[in-house]
């Protein structure tokens, strides 16, 4: 009767083993094809590119920049036009300003920048709302 008995819990933990070692290929598998599959690289959201690009074209020009005029997604990345205080005056509407472009790859790293014009900050512009 106990030979009966250790058959029979023999049997049971065979079947316990089969089973867990057929979850593990399965889960084997699952992963091994989760591996393939090269993970998605998450796109830069617009402000995430305003603040990176205000921040790198602060720390190349040693200028502050104030503020972003106009920003577009263009075939090359980014392309953006940013106000930066060059020289600072009092009164302040004497600042001297520049706008620069600043155009960046599609990930919002820097590739190039160019002042494009520089006016005193009390100034109206005067090339017709550009």
């Amino acid at each position: 009767m106990s030979n009966t008995n250790n058959t029979s819990e023999s049997q049971t933990r065979q079947q316990s083993s089969r089973k867990t070692q057929s979850s593990q290929k399965s889960q084997d598998s699952q992963d091994a094809q989760e591996t393939q599959q090269a993970p998605k690289a998450r796109r830069p959201r617009p402000m995430e590119i305003l603040r990176e690009a205000r921040a790198q074209l602060a720390e190349l020009t040693g200028m502050t920049a104030e503020s972003v005029s106009s920003f577009e997604q263009t075939e090359e990345g980014w392309s953006l036009e940013v106000e930066v205080l060059e020289l600072e005056r009092v009164p302040d509407t004497m600042s001297l300003m520049g706008s620069y472009v600043v155009e960046l790859d599609p990930d919002g790293q820097l590739t190039g920048y160019r002042r494009v014009r520089r006016y005193e900050r009390g100034r109206a512009d005067a090339r017709g709302g550009r």
